[in-house]
Formats: structure tokens, C-alpha cells, sequence
């Protein structure tokens, strides 16, 4: 009887992390393409950042909201394994049939140049202008990476200025 509760409740669980995937999967992927546009790394971080939300799904108390929730563990996660990379740590690539910004339109061709600009930003910004992107206000974005909205606002203007002075080179 309790091994059959179990079961059911994992099922429920694994339910719900589905359909949160599913809703939220562009989400993730947009993250997980702002810190790398090789779409090998990009399967990588999308897979783990998939394992790291598995892991604190259970344990999701509601506190903040959902969308508030993954973005934080899809960022945390490629802020950390970024930094891992710089310390050569081998990785195993995991292949993945996907790519939201392909470049066969012109819109697609314009938003890769827009990413590779902004791959060239800090990661801290490239995570500040990201939220932005997503059309986030600037409340749910301080209360993402953790700083007032004020600075959120001081930050965005200098980013916006760095971005416009960039070339694609």
C-alpha cells in the first residue's frame, strides 16, 4: 500500500515537471543560449539546468512565482558551470534536436547578432539584459539576481550604451 502511494505521488510529481518543462522550455532554452551559441554546450547547460530544477521541484514551496523560480536555477546553473569551465573540467555533450534561433530568417539572423553582442557582456549583465528581454519588470528582475530595482535601472541604461557601442567582430 505505501510503495503504491509512493508510485502514484512520483507520477504526480513527474507530471508536473513535465508540463512546468513544457510551458517553460523556451524559457530555459533562451538562458541556456545566452551563455553559449554552440548549440553542443547549449544541449549541456539546458540538460543540466532540466537535472538542477528535477532536483528542487519537490521542494518548490511557492515562495516566489514559478517563472520566478526557474529563472534563477537556469541562471545559477549556467553562472556555475561557466565557471567550472574556466577551470577545464571535461564535459560529456548530449545531443538534443532543437534550436529556437535558427539563423534560415532574417529575424533569426538579427536576434544571433543581437546574442553575440551580448555574450560579450559580463555574465551578471548578460543575465540582467536577458530578464529584460523577456519583458520582465525590473521588480521581478532585482528580485531574481538580487539587487534593488533602482540598480536594476542604472544597470540596464549602461548595458543598453555598452550594446550599442558593440560590433559584431
Amino acid at each position: 500500500m505505501y510503495k503504491r502511494l509512493i508510485s502514484e505521488q512520483m507520477k504526480d510529481l513527474e507530471l508536473e515537471f513535465t508540463k512546468m518543462v513544457r510551458e517553460h522550455r523556451s524559457t530555459i532554452y533562451s538562458v541556456c543560449y545566452f551563455f553559449s551559441d554552440n548549440p553542443t554546450q547549449v544541449d549541456d547547460l539546458f540538460q543540466e539546468v532540466l537535472v538542477n530544477l528535477w532536483k528542487g521541484f519537490p521542494d518548490f514551496r511557492n515562495e516566489s512565482s514559478l517563472k520566478t523560480w526557474i529563472w534563477r536555477i537556469s541562471l545559477n546553473t549556467c553562472c556555475s558551470i561557466q565557471k567550472r569551465e574556466r577551470r577545464n573540467v571535461p564535459t560529456v555533450p548530449l545531443l538534443i534536436d532543437k534550436d529556437l534561433f535558427s539563423e534560415s530568417e532574417q529575424a533569426g539572423r538579427q536576434v544571433k547578432m543581437l546574442y553575440d553582442r551580448i555574450n560579450k557582456l559580463e555574465v551578471f549583465d548578460r543575465a540582467i539584459i536577458l530578464l529584460w528581454l523577456e519583458s520582465m519588470s525590473y521588480d521581478e528582475i532585482g528580485a531574481i539576481v538580487g539587487i534593488s530595482t533602482s540598480a536594476v535601472t542604472s544597470r540596464l541604461f549602461r548595458i543598453k550604451e555598452q550594446l550599442k557601442s558593440m560590433s559584431n567582430n
